[in-house]
């Protein structure tokens, strides 16, 4: 089990709290990323779509997880699992000092995201 960290950085100019529609917990925001097998290293042709209002059961045990998917080239199943509660807007202070804002955590087995795609559902405040 590893997790990732999504973060983001813009240059927001007149701008502040750029983050997902509803928030940095939205269930219906969602997240892109091209994939990569950490059994075989075969990169997912498209991208993968995960949020976190999406749930499947675990095939074996108890629980669940956001994204159960099978690699195409050596057929191992991977899970990605959406970890809420980590997030927080990007800032007008935190883009002019160049750093990042955490956006959300991803646990993820058998698959490493490797790409992040930017996609609709975003809001931002004006500080005009």
């Amino acid at each position: 089990m590893v997790k990732f960290l999504l973060k983001i950085a813009a240059d927001l100019q007149n701008l502040t709290n750029l983050q997902p529609q509803g928030g940095c917990d939205d269930p219906s925001f969602s997240y892109l990323f091209k994939l990569k097998c950490e059994n075989c290293g075969e990169v997912s042709p498209r991208e993968t779509c995960v949020s976190l209002g999406d749930t499947v059961p675990l095939p074996r045990g108890k629980g669940t997880t956001n994204l159960i998917q099978k690699c195409k080239l050596c057929l191992r199943d991977g899970t990605v699992t959406v970890i809420p509660g980590r997030g927080k807007p990007l800032t007008q202070e935190e883009s002019e000092a160049e750093n990042y804002a955490p956006l959300m955590l991803f646990e993820c087995r058998g698959y490493e995201p490797i790409d992040y795609v930017f996609g609709g559902g975003w809001k931002v405040e004006s500080v005009i």
